[in-house]
């Protein structure tokens, strides 16, 4: 058979390189011939171009990110794909249900186009939940028939976490328009199981990423979902669940890092840090290796990538000579990523409309058995704690009880007051704009003078994180859309660390900012914060703060 040259005719070829191979899980001595950003083929017959000698260092594919929001990295989309491909992530499926929450079709529209900007692959899910449950109050309201005109761009291709449980086991139609839209589905379904779980899973959706145990997330395996392995800020599940993943389930099972903020991500990484600690937790590499690249892009029906294989994408990292999994350099399509300028973003503005409280309004009358929020180490999850309190006497920072305020931030509405047990503050208050799912202001502190000054300062920015403490505060803007940064990452990270070293002379907690933002999560349990009080996820209903109320 006549060949012509062209077949063996490449723009790069990688000698001497040890490849991991996620079809097989394992290694390989080979030669890598690349043209035009694709994988040619393999073997000494290819030639031309530029020569890489590799001299036996391993190189793996690119890592994919299965799920993610890049809104609580406090970045922009250009600007978190700037920081993450250092790390030798390049491909994210991201929800952008935070900016939608916030500026509804308009938001997801800045993000599609902002990431154009960045040769990450940024991949969206359509959010599913704006608002998170029909009794939030967000900045907008997206149904099914606001959702389909997405549906035709290639970087849309699926349905972002159906939160919305009781919707989805009762039939609500709008719901179940939304199930309807497409054939990819992701799902939230904290500690769903038995014929619940069923239910949910026969509505059309295939994948979690709640869980928390091995039991749990080995029950919705073995019913046919997808496990998301996450280990994001506030919600550290990984270690927990790496001992369910080996190379029968792997193909099932992908890492997601969920919720990170850009200081986090900058100093520990993104998947690279999930496959070192699945690694530290007991997970073979090779298993780890694939759960982070084949696995996520066969979940999502990207077979142009997830492994270095011809006809499919020059994604791929050369891996430091460390026992460690080390990131040394990063190819995007063929191409070294390094040194990417930063550019500012088109703006994304949001106006503030908040009816503001003063010391007064937070002052708590009534003594007696009240229901506290009480933060879980590790986990986004709260616990419902019954505490005896004097509301004269709260805060009360003997016991580590502080008063948290949510006010809403889109209609001059009112603002929920309840206590919160764990997060350690001695003095002073945190205030932040970036309160999943619905973003309004939410406030924590052990003084109400202070607590009024927080919020007042991030509603006089349109969007910040701030410590207060003895009338001064820290600050970081967020000027695009309330939610997000538009300033360069290391500049974010600066600021994050000014943050923490501030928060933490007052006692606060590690990462307190990620377990502030989570407070008014209503479809995670059990115990959350509204603007209109107290919110019981394990009824789905709002309740009293005082028992005999």
């Amino acid at each position: 058979m006549t060949m012509t040259p062209e077949l063996f005719s490449a723009d790069t070829i990688i000698q001497n390189a040890t490849l991991y191979n996620p079809f097989t899980c394992d290694w390989e001595e080979t030669t890598i011939a690349i043209r035009d950003g694709i994988i040619l083929g393999f073997g000494p017959e290819y030639r031309g171009g530029k020569i890489l000698d590799l001299k036996g260092w391993r190189i793996v594919p690119g890592l994919i990110d299965a799920h993610l929001h890049i809104e609580s990295s406090l970045l922009t989309p250009a600007e978190y794909a700037r920081l993450v491909l250092s790390h030798g992530t390049t491909t994210v499926i991201a929800d952008p249900h935070e900016i939608a929450n916030v500026a509804g079709i308009a938001g997801i529209q800045a993000m599609i186009c902002d990431a154009e900007r960045t040769p990450l692959d940024i991949f969206y899910m359509l959010p599913s939940c704006v608002p998170a449950t029909p009794m939030d109050s967000a900045g907008a309201t997206l149904l099914a028939g606001d959702l389909s005109p997405f549906l035709g761009n290639p970087c849309v291709i699926g349905l972002g976490e159906m939160m919305n449980v009781p919707g989805v086991l009762n039939n609500d139609p709008d719901v179940l328009a939304k199930l309807r839209l497409c054939g990819i589905i992701d799902g939230h379904a904290p500690m769903l199981s038995g014929a619940l779980l069923d239910r949910y899973i026969r509505s059309g959706i295939q994948s979690d990423h709640e869980c928390i145990t091995c039991d749990e997330a080995r029950d919705k395996l073995r019913k046919g979902m997808y496990i998301f392995m996450r280990e994001g800020a506030a919600a550290r599940n990984l270690r927990d669940l790496a001992p369910l993943a080996d190379c029968r389930t792997a193909p099932r099972c992908a890492f997601a890092t969920d919720d990170r903020h850009a200081d986090m991500l900058d100093i520990e990484g993104s998947i690279d840090d999930c496959i070192r600690i699945a690694v530290e937790s007991g997970m073979e590499f090779e298993v780890a290796l694939r759960m982070a690249t084949l696995t996520p892009a066969e979940r999502f029906g990207l077979h142009d990538r997830g492994a270095l294989a011809p006809g499919r994408l020059a994604d791929f990292i050369i891996l430091e000579d460390s026992d460690l999994f080390s990131v040394g350099r990063v190819f995007k399509r063929g191409v070294e990523i390094r040194d990417l300028p930063y550019s500012p973003p088109a703006p994304l503005r949001t106006t503030f409309h908040c009816r503001l409280p003063d010391v007064d309004d937070l002052k708590i009358s009534g003594a007696g058995p009240a229901r506290v929020i009480g933060i879980i180490p590790g986990q986004i999850t709260t616990r419902l704690e019954i505490r005896d309190v004097i509301g004269l006497n709260l805060p009360d920072i003997q016991s580590d009880i502080q008063k948290a305020v949510v006010c809403d931030r889109y209609r001059a509405g009112g603002f929920g007051i309840g206590l919160v047990h764990g997060f350690g503050l001695i003095e002073g208050a945190l205030a932040v704009s970036v309160s999943h799912d619905s973003h309004n202001i939410v406030a924590l502190g052990a003084e109400d003078s202070e607590i009024v000054l927080a919020i007042k300062t991030v509603a006089s920015h349109n969007g910040a994180m701030v410590v207060a403490s003895q009338g001064k505060t820290t600050v970081l803007p967020l000027p695009w859309g309330g939610i997000m940064s538009d300033q360069p990452y290391p500049d974010v990270v600066a600021s994050l660390k000014e943050l923490d070293e501030h928060a933490r002379l007052l006692g606060a907690i590690e990462n307190p900012f990620m377990y502030l933002s989570f407070l008014a999560l209503t479809v995670i349990p059990e115990l959350r914060l509204t603007e209109r009080g107290l919110f019981d996820n394990t009824c789905f209903a709002r309740t009293s703060l005082f028992i005999k109320e």
